[in-house]
């Protein structure tokens, strides 16, 4: 079977535990203002390659990423469900640890069947959660958020490892009343081991004016990581007030 990866990395040290081979899958549903990786956006572009070939390639890299596994992020891993779901199966084959990196965005509730052979093989989802509000959430991605909060309680019930992660906007995200809230739909997800909450950066500017394209927050300054601190402090009151209440 043959997938359209934009590119790999050898030595990612954030893409899930460990060091780890990171395989950054083509062609995404969403558009989000302050996306780092346009150049996946398009799900014609990509080399077209193997499962095979991936693996391949983990292996000339596997002394030195024992601790750590395979990531597939992207663009959108998921769009591409069956190979995916093959690399992950032969992955696991060979005792490799896997990890997805998803917005959860193409996950239909109705009908996931393709995501199942996924999430069969899959050690750890990194799951991005862009804004707890679903009108917000679509003026931040041209879509609302529904579908990725399904995916994540599809994966509290199968009970697969869950790290979630937040980007901070100032003006979009950095809102006490909606960090407040995601941090109460946290408390229900007790499959969650790890939240990062990540300060905006405009550092995909370059590649907006390389690939000619508008660039939505051109006049929105960078978070200062201490505000990041501030606002995980907000989610993290919320999720704690609410397990306090069901306690």
């Amino acid at each position: 079977m043959i997938g359209h990866i934009h590119s790999t990395e050898s030595f990612g040290t954030v893409d899930g535990p460990g060091v780890r081979f990171v395989v950054f899958f083509q062609g995404c549903p969403l558009r989000c203002l302050y996306c780092h990786n346009p150049d996946t956006w398009n799900f014609n572009g990509g080399k077209e390659t193997t499962a095979e070939e991936l693996l391949e390639e983990y292996d000339s890299y596997k002394e030195f990423l024992k601790s750590g596994g395979i990531t597939a992020t992207g663009g959108e891993p998921m769009a591409q469900p069956e190979f995916l779901a093959e690399f992950f199966a032969k992955a696991k084959a060979k005792g490799i640890h896997t990890c997805l990196d998803t917005s959860g965005a193409v996950f239909n509730p109705k009908s996931h069947e393709k995501i199942d052979k996924i999430i069969d093989n899959t050690d750890l989802v990194m799951l991005d959660i862009k804004h707890i509000d679903s009108e917000e959430h679509k003026k931040l991605t041209g879509m609302g958020n529904e579908h990725i909060l399904a995916f994540a309680e599809y994966l509290r019930d199968r009970n697969v490892d869950l790290w979630v992660r937040h980007v901070v906007v100032p003006g979009i995200t950095y809102n006490e009343e909606y960090l407040f809230r995601l941090g109460e739909y946290l408390s229900t997800l007790k499959n969650l081991k790890a939240l990062d909450v990540l300060p905006y950066h405009d550092m995909g500017k370059v590649k907006y004016e390389n690939l000619g394209i508008d660039y939505a927050l051109k006049d929105v300054e960078p978070l200062p990581k201490e505000e990041a601190i501030k606002a995980r402090d907000i989610i993290m009151n919320g999720l704690k007030s609410k397990l306090k209440h069901k306690g």
